[in-house]
């Protein structure tokens, strides 16, 4: 799926539900959001969005931290809205190069561009900070940060180069600082 397909979905997303409160916004959208606790080990299963008899539910584990789990559910709205009827997707993939890795890329630039506003990001860049501590202060992980660059970039922001590339997996790994409980 292209950048400008994406950004199109989210904002036409935004302009139809004026909602920034993600367990709202799925409320508006008809979907379901189902809290289940599915530990916090590295494997454990972060979320999935599953659509059967046109009832849409987001499952996300609820041992997370909030912080983490608003960028499941965000994640997860990037299935709903941009992958229709292709099944469930969760964060066990295990193919980096397939169909589903495609899937998972695009669902987290849906996230980056549904999270995170461009301001924002050019304002944190523009103080003088670390692109890792500009993460940080934007309460995303370091990956995210690098999907909404990409994003930036496309729409002709002059970005710098991210210190990282993330892999669209990165979700599936991601790792829960331990003072992070909310």
């Amino acid at each position: 799926m292209t950048y400008e397909l994406i950004c199109e979905a989210v904002e036409k997303l935004k302009k139809k539900y004026c909602e920034s409160d993600l367990r709202k916004l799925c409320g508006q959208m008809g979907i379901i959001i189902i809290p289940q606790a599915m530990g916090r080990e590295e494997n454990a299963i972060k979320g999935f969005f599953l659509e059967k008899n046109r009832i849409k539910t987001i499952t996300v584990n609820s041992d997370l931290p909030t912080i983490i789990q608003n960028i499941i559910i965000a994640h997860e709205i990037g299935h709903a809205v941009l992958h229709k009827n292709k099944g469930v997707h969760a964060f066990h993939e295990f193919s980096l190069f397939d169909s589903s890795s495609m899937m998972e890329k695009d669902a987290n630039l849906f996230a980056a561009e549904l999270l995170l506003e461009d301001e924002d990001v050019l304002e944190m860049m523009n103080s003088d900070t670390t692109f890792f501590a500009a993460a940080a202060a934007l309460n995303v992980p370091m990956e995210l940060l690098d999907f909404k660059f990409r994003i930036m970039k496309w729409k002709g922001y002059m970005m710098m180069q991210a210190p990282i590339e993330s892999r669209s997996n990165f979700l599936k790994n991601i790792e829960i600082p331990e003072n992070l409980t909310e």
